[in-house]
């Protein structure tokens, strides 16, 4: 097929609780032609941000809440001295991350007018972040009525897992009644690495074991076989799992009631348990690895103690789903952290080497945050350090549901598993 009278415009968005990111994608060429941020979002001091190749916008004002971000990425994007398109008929497809889509999403879906009413029903699950995800689809049909647009969830990669992964022991009510169980999260960015690292491995999914480290402020680990997610580490909410940036991780349930008898209200804990631990509480400098790392070398002990604490718990959940999964082929490295934090890298992987994992530490550190192998070439298991993309994933998805056949369905499948 002619690939000009295929390509297709993708508008790819990114509403969180107060902020919007944006890019626009050529497909199938999968090239970003200019993409931005708005953030500060409720706020009197707001900005948005944009790039392209005709130029950068900056524009600083209150912006009230996500219907005026929409109206102001609508600008920028055909802004004549630096706009990313000549206009907004130039876009032929909308993908949005949505984070939560509950137990309904298994996969990516055009939004219909029953896809809608799901999101509703899942905002109890998401509240900062459903409503975000659903004012940005409403303004993207306000503003393009006619144009297709497909919801991609942070959930959905995690649908496949078992009810042995999922279900918490707790009485069974609790999942009949209010649906509490393990859904995961970071979803999209766990299936694009695991494609990337299938390419550069040269294996196909069907005969091959990964484990997916999305380490940043936000941080989970996902055990994957033959493509499909069979544990992650977040849970009913994104508080779940491994140490953060700012987040707790695991911790024994019995700790908020001994702190809510000394007077700390549920409110309180929230807060101190998503926005006030992890690598800032434990090191009280900083959730930037980067400033703690600092902190450590110059003798900080609590920053050193924050670092080994960190890459315990990675450590651990590594340990626990090689032993769910039987064979690890692949075990891959992502996210501000797992890409950038080579030193983070050799912490979690110097006490792996009885399970096949051998790092090669000088190749790690030459490496960096580019995009490769990081083992050595006699580790049963492949280590690598593969850059996200989750937007590019997005545009990939919406390109597939709203035009399947621009470029030969079964091929285009069978291509994108590998990217």
């Amino acid at each position: 097929m002619d690939t000009q009278h295929s390509e297709k415009n993708i508008l790819v968005i990114n509403c969180g609780s107060s902020s919007l990111k944006y890019e626009v994608f050529k497909m199938p060429q999968r090239e970003s032609l200019g993409k931005g941020l708005v953030e500060r979002i409720g706020d009197c001091s707001g900005f948005l941000a944009q790039t392209s190749p005709r130029g950068e916008i900056r524009i600083e004002q209150p912006i009230s809440d996500h219907a005026v971000a929409m109206g102001l990425v609508a600008k920028a994007l055909v802004d004549e001295e630096s706009g990313i398109l000549g206009s907004l008929t130039e876009i032929q497809g909308v993908g949005h991350r949505v984070v939560h889509g509950g137990e309904k999403f298994a996969s990516s879906v055009a939004i219909n007018d029953d896809v809608m009413e799901a999101l509703q029903e899942n905002v109890e699950l998401a509240p900062l972040h459903n409503p975000a995800n659903i004012i940005g689809i409403e303004e993207v049909t306000r503003l393009l009525p006619h144009i297709g647009q497909v919801g991609v969830f942070d959930t959905a990669f995690h649908q496949t897992m078992p009810p042995a992964a999922y279900l918490y022991g707790l009485p069974r009510e609790f999942y009949d009644k209010y649906r509490i169980r393990r859904y995961g999260f970071h979803g999209t960015s766990h299936r694009f690495v695991a494609g990337r690292a299938l390419h550069l491995m040269k294996r196909v999914a069907e005969n091959t074991n990964l484990i997916t480290c999305h380490l940043g402020n936000g941080a989970s680990v996902t055990a994957i076989e033959s493509g499909r997610s069979i544990d992650t580490s977040m849970g009913f909410t994104p508080l779940e799992g491994v140490m953060m940036g700012t987040r707790s991780g695991d911790v024994d349930p019995s700790i908020l009631g001994f702190l809510e008898d000394r007077g700390y209200s549920s409110k309180d804990l929230q807060s101190i348990l998503n926005k006030k631990s992890g690598l800032l509480g434990l090191s009280g400098v900083s959730n930037d690895l980067r400033d703690v790392e600092k902190a450590a070398q110059e003798g900080n002990a609590h920053a050193e103690e924050a670092l080994e604490v960190f890459a315990h718990k990675v450590r651990k959940y590594i340990g626990a789903y090689a032993a769910e999964l039987v064979k690890v082929d692949g075990l891959i490295f992502t996210g501000g952290i797992g890409q950038w934090g080579a030193k983070m890298r050799a912490r979690i992987c110097r006490r792996l080497e009885h399970m096949g994992i051998v790092m090669d530490y000088n190749l790690n550190g030459h490496m960096g945050g580019s995009e490769g192998i990081v083992s050595h070439n006699y580790s049963r298991t492949t280590i690598l350090v593969v850059p996200t993309n989750e937007e590019l994933q997005i545009a990939m998805d919406a390109y597939d549901i709203l035009f399947p056949g621009s470029r030969g369905d079964c091929q285009r499948r069978k291509n994108d598993a590998h990217l």
